[in-house]
């Protein structure tokens, strides 16, 4: 197999940086298709913890190369503050390349993020307020969005610049009576960006396809998950980008054809940051059991804590349906090492009738109770565990579960944050 996308199946945080780490071992390109720096990516090696924003996890490993393709929307400052943290600890920057088709995030963008989320006193996304939504939207507007091809042509870029943010400069005056920003400063200050990326941008579809027609192993690295994905979400509690498999070939300039395994990575539970329904969350009382301890669940990006539930089931058969998902990884199976009963939620009940797939309306989903199996828990460690034959036999039967309702093969579980704390059942490349 030469390319494999990695997707995430809930709502993002399910372990995609660790699985994506795992794999790019062996690749010898990692792209990057959607999303922004609202995405974090936590990696463990041995003693040392990498939180990446941008770059792919494939950074890790010298000589690999790193795409950051069209369909990604690129805040510059954070993209160099990046790399210098991770030359600083060593880490070797030179494999990484930017589409010249990728869009910009500019300072107008998180300003415009956080003034649209603060006026609204009902009908909160639950945005980061990095700016990537208005990115967004600029993208799919057209006229005011700004890409990396603009940026390199300085008399271009001025022009345009100058124009966009008069635009801008006059919404935050007028509907939000903030005052705007200096054009000279903002035009100066990318004009450094432009130079210092130059060497860095250029036409990755270019890239990404020859090394696929000359049999690299590129593996594609997803953001954020599906149930956060602009049409396959829970809408309108999404990302504004495509982060479902599909969004790999649009994102990075491949065809649907080059693809050949999806990878769906899945928490061993479920976990949700922002807002929107969430069937099967844990009461606040109880959430500790999930959320401390071993289970570290708050975002890498923003530091929330996340919401906590069981396994969903219906959600589970949703994603790996609409990713058309051919493996899968669960994560965190050590979380659930110390929980005496696990429950496992098998269909909604939705008033008088029982769903067995995930409503498109979320008025409904929010009015849907979850119905569950009780499994009994393992109460034992499963973090050295290599093999899954020597997993505790409540634990396989777990997972065989997971695996039944989700209708994919269990490739890996994940039974700690490093990367040998990995059980594989089959291999992915």
């Amino acid at each position: 197999m030469s390319s494999v996308v990695v997707v995430g199946l809930q709502w993002g945080d399910e372990g995609k940086g660790k699985i994506t780490d795992f794999l790019a071992s062996r690749a010898d390109m990692v792209v990057r298709y959607q999303g922004g720096n609202n995405a974090g990516h936590t990696v463990v090696v041995g003693d040392d913890e990498f939180k990446l924003h941008l770059i792919p996890s494939g950074v890790l490993y010298p000589g690999i190369k790193c795409i950051l393709g069209n369909g990604v929307v690129v805040n510059p400052a954070v993209l160099l503050q990046e790399m210098a943290d991770l030359k600083k600890r060593g880490i070797d920057i030179s494999g990484i390349r930017i589409s010249d088709r990728a869009h910009l995030v500019m300072p107008y963008h998180p300003m415009l993020d956080q003034l649209d989320e603060s006026s609204r006193t009902v009908g909160k996304i639950g945005t980061t307020g990095r700016g990537i939504g208005p990115a967004y939207v600029d993208k799919y507007a057209r006229y005011d969005a700004i890409r990396f091809v603009d940026l390199l042509d300085p008399a271009f870029f001025k022009e345009r610049i100058a124009e966009v943010m008069a635009i801008k400069n006059n919404l935050l005056d007028k509907l939000y009576g903030h005052e705007g920003f200096d054009f000279s400063r903002i035009y100066k200050e990318y004009a450094k960006y432009a130079e210092e990326l130059r060497p860095l941008v250029t036409d990755t579809s270019v890239l990404v396809n020859a090394a696929i027609k000359q049999g690299q192993k590129v593996l594609f690295e997803g953001a954020q998950g599906t149930l956060l994905d602009i049409d396959h979400g829970t809408f309108p509690f999404v990302s504004s980008s495509s982060s479902a498999a599909g969004g790999a070939c649009t994102g990075s300039g491949v065809g649907p054809t080059k693809i050949d395994k999806v990878v769906g990575v899945i928490k061993a539970y479920s976990t949700r940051v922002g807002e929107g329904p969430f069937p099967t969350e844990l009461p606040e009382n109880m959430v500790s059991l999930l959320r401390d301890g071993r289970g570290r669940e708050y975002g890498v990006t923003t530091g929330r804590p996340r919401r906590c539930g069981w396994f969903d089931g219906v959600l589970a058969e949703y994603s790996v349906r609409v990713n058309g998902v051919s493996d899968l990884v669960v994560m965190k199976l050590d979380v659930l090492d110390k929980i005496e009963t696990i429950k496992i939620c098998t269909s909604y009940q939705y008033r008088n009738t029982f769903l067995k797939e995930f409503p498109a309306s979320l008025k409904v989903l929010a009015e849907c109770t979850p119905v569950y199996e009780e499994m009994p828990g393992w109460r034992t460690d499963t973090t050295a565990i290599q093999e899954f034959k020597d997993l505790p036999v409540q634990a396989q039967n777990y997972l065989k579960r997971i695996a039944e309702l989700a209708d994919a093969p269990i490739a890996m579980i994940s039974v700690g944050w490093r990367r040998n704390e990995t059980i594989i059942n089959h291999n992915i490349w």
